[in-house]
């Protein structure tokens, strides 16, 4: 769980932390908190050694020449480690300098040699009668800091140089790892350098971005120790990683991680780019509300995992809550803290503004977007009754399948033709289970059933359920006892399915059954394609809570299956499901922000509360976090790696932004959600009843976070 996507970022991320483990912060740490003044200069000689902070500098300051992408990832592998001293505040004066006009390269020179800088939290500097003078309540990083960035008048910012103010004596305060302290400025002009070109927003941005990218590295140090401990702790027995509580807390803890880590790769993307404006001041705030909030609750979690020992001074665990807690302490500072930036949120989101990632394919989409342009043409010119056929013809509907189904289009080719068929205005049906079906009859089925199943599906002409889960056989599908009898020329299936979405109007459903009672759970079941026609089926409608009757009960009493209508082999049809489960295609997320946000920020513009725009800015934070995973995972699959952990987090917190979200808008409706007479407000109302099933269907939520505890964290069974 980290920062970086790219090959080339992983590998800085594992050379930087393989260094940062070299200074042993916490040890550094400890022994500088007991004489409380000291700055840490041994680390601080190591970190100069190894350009940290200069590593977005140019290369003719003599930086890194590196983007604010590779420095984010250099500052969030500092922090997982514990780095301690002024990293992070002589990190943001190098980038303020560096934005600033040209002629302060003396002053650039000197920072990436090592000097030191501080950053004022609050405070105002006053020019009079030739002289700067004013009061910083709080400068981070101050002990012996060779220049001090602080704000003038008129959206003014100075670099003013170290006798140009005098600071109070330093205390160790919260965060053992940084040393603040009041300043008071009194500076003529020879000690002051201009930063023209510099506002606030610019080096709001800058703080937040950096500051979550050590909240990154925070979460991830917390999240690992977190699960090494519950694997070896015992209580009762057994290791407290096996107990369901600590399994759920820790994949709590891995979706903030992964949300943190979303966010703050998202917005020292944006400002890599060059971006300003609205669309930086977008991804800042979604990282102000999510990234430092995010690590606090993940050092909390973790010390409670660690019980006991955790809430010792002895252990480490204190240490990264504090500099969580101080870096909440110097963000909202700029920010104003996650609330005031929720209110910046829905603002923006009210005025049209969504996060929309750019990838850079460098060229890699070249030998197809042409043809792939033109095909699409071709077929939106087509008599829309004839567009279907022609995109499945064209290997368009499904692309991710191999030929002749599709294209066998990888990562990338994928996602070019999503956008083409976008800019053609073209819409892929939705072929619903036969989205599963498909997949799962031409990797395990015959010629024939190839032939005969395959392309209707895609024309439209055949649709599909899902005859799987049943009364007693859920989350737990592997214990279903539908039973499937040889009979002549094929089988005879007895049992009852429940759940069944449209079994009342679709024309055949895949279906597993059990062939061997005597064999093992996992063993003796069978994959079967049911004519939903056939005679011994029962199909009854349950209405839902919605009022809606799409889910069946479905009764098989001896319906026969002839044997041309098994997929893959009698008693191995948990493995053909596996195909049908896991069967996924590479997509783009999206710039909406989802049904109930989208509602969500339409209605709060006529409250004019406070209360609630806060509620929205934070709903349309989690909505873009949900899509920036989206998109971190479909840039792991362009890169050729294999899938993370962002699917799993991506079904837990997209379960999470439609049921808030749509509770926030029955919230925001007010009485009016009592009234029946209004098509819009009963649209919202059937959302927020039918947002219930979402952390229920496919495996309930608390199924999911075990199995993400157990698959992706390795905590114990």
């Amino acid at each position: 769980m980290v920062l970086g996507i790219t090959r080339d970022h992983l590998a800085l991320s594992s050379t930087l932390r393989d260094w940062a483990a070299t200074i042993d912060g916490s040890a550094t740490v400890r022994a500088a908190e007991v004489d409380g003044t000291a700055t840490f200069p041994k680390a601080w000689s190591e970190i100069v050694a190894m350009g940290l902070t200069g590593i977005g500098v140019a290369d003719e300051h003599g930086g890194g020449g590196s983007d604010l992408l590779d420095q984010a990832i250099a500052l969030e592998a500092a922090a997982r480690a514990l780095v301690p001293g002024p990293v992070l505040a002589t990190t943001v004066v190098a980038q303020i300098v560096a934005w600033s006009a040209p002629g302060r390269d003396r002053v650039l020179r000197s920072i990436v040699d090592g000097r030191t800088a501080s950053v004022a939290l609050g405070g105002t500097v006053r020019e009079e009668d030739g002289r700067f003078t004013g009061v910083v309540p709080a400068a981070l990083d101050v002990v012996d800091a060779d220049w001090l960035l602080a704000p003038a008048d008129d959206d003014r910012w100075l670099l003013i140089s170290r006798d140009g103010w005098t600071s109070d004596p330093v205390a160790v305060g919260l965060d053992l790892t940084h040393r603040s302290a009041p300043v008071s400025i009194s500076a003529g002009h020879e000690q002051i350098v201009e930063l023209p070109g510099i506002g606030r927003s610019d080096v709001t941005a800058l703080v937040v971005a950096l500051a979550a990218a050590e909240a990154s590295g925070l979460a991830a140090w917390c999240l690992d120790t977190a699960v090494e401990y519950a694997k070896v702790r015992e209580q009762f027995g057994a290791p407290i990683g096996s107990f369901q509580a600590i399994k759920h807390l820790c994949a709590a803890m891995l979706e903030t991680t992964e949300s943190v880590a979303a966010t703050a790769w998202d917005v020292a993307g944006v400002l890599a780019d060059g971006t300003t404006g609205p669309d930086r001041d977008f991804a800042v705030d979604v990282a102000a509300v999510v990234a430092i909030d995010g690590a606090v609750r993940v050092a909390q979690d973790c010390i409670q995992v660690l019980g006991g020992i955790g809430f010792t001074f002895e252990h480490d665990a204190h240490l990264y809550l504090r500099r969580a807690l101080g870096l909440r302490a110097v963000v909202s500072s700029f920010s104003g803290g996650p609330d005031e930036a929720a209110i910046r949120l829905t603002a923006a989101a009210a005025a049209g503004r969504r996060r929309e990632v750019q990838v850079d394919f460098a060229g890699a989409d070249e030998p197809f977007r042409g043809r792939t342009r033109a095909a699409l043409a071709e077929i939106a010119a087509l008599p829309a009754s004839e567009q279907r056929a022609a995109l499945a013809d064209g290997g368009y509907l499904m692309p991710h399948l191999a030929a002749p189904y599709g294209l066998g289009a990888g990562a990338i080719e994928q996602v070019v033709i999503d956008a083409e068929l976008a800019r053609a205005g073209l819409q892929r049906p939705d072929i619903k289970i036969g989205g599963w079906a498909i997949p799962t009859v031409i990797a395990h089925g015959t010629d024939e059933q190839r032939e005969r199943f395959v392309r209707p599906t895609m024309t439209g002409d055949i649709t599909w359920c899902q005859l799987f889960s049943e009364p007693g056989a859920g989350s737990d599908l592997a214990s279903l006892t539908t039973r499937a009898e040889r009979v002549d020329g094929g089988w005879r299936l007895t049992g009852q399915k429940v759940w069944t979405s449209l079994a009342h109007e679709a024309d055949w459903a895949i279906c597993l059954a059990r062939t061997d009672r005597e064999a093992a759970k996992h063993r003796g079941i069978t994959f079967f394609l049911v004519d939903m026609t056939a005679e011994g089926l029962d199909i009854r409608p349950l209405r839902e809570l919605t009022g809606d009757a799409m889910f069946n009960e479905v009764f098989l009493d001896g319906v026969f299956v002839p044997d041309d209508c098994v997929v893959g082999e009698v008693d191995a049809g948990w493995n053909v499901s596996r195909t049908t489960l896991s069967s996924e295609r590479i997509a783009m997320a999206g710039t909406k922000l989802g049904l109930s946000t989208e509602r969500a920020v339409e209605l709060v513009q006529a409250l004019g509360s406070s209360v609630a725009e806060v509620r929205v800015g934070h709903q349309v934070a989690l909505a873009t976090v949900c899509q920036l995973i989206g998109v971190r995972a479909t840039l792991r699959s362009i890169a050729g790696r294999g899938p993370g952990p962002e699917s799993s987090v991506a079904k837990l917190l997209g379960v999470r932004n439609r049921q808030e979200a749509s509770d926030l808008v029955g919230d925001l409706l007010g009485p009016r959600i009592l009234l029946g007479d209004d098509p819009q407000v009963a649209a919202d109302v059937h959302e927020l009843l039918l947002t219930r099933c979402l952390s229920i269907a496919g495996g309930t939520t608390q199924i999911l976070r075990t199995m993400v505890a157990e698959r992706v964290l390795g905590l114990p069974r």
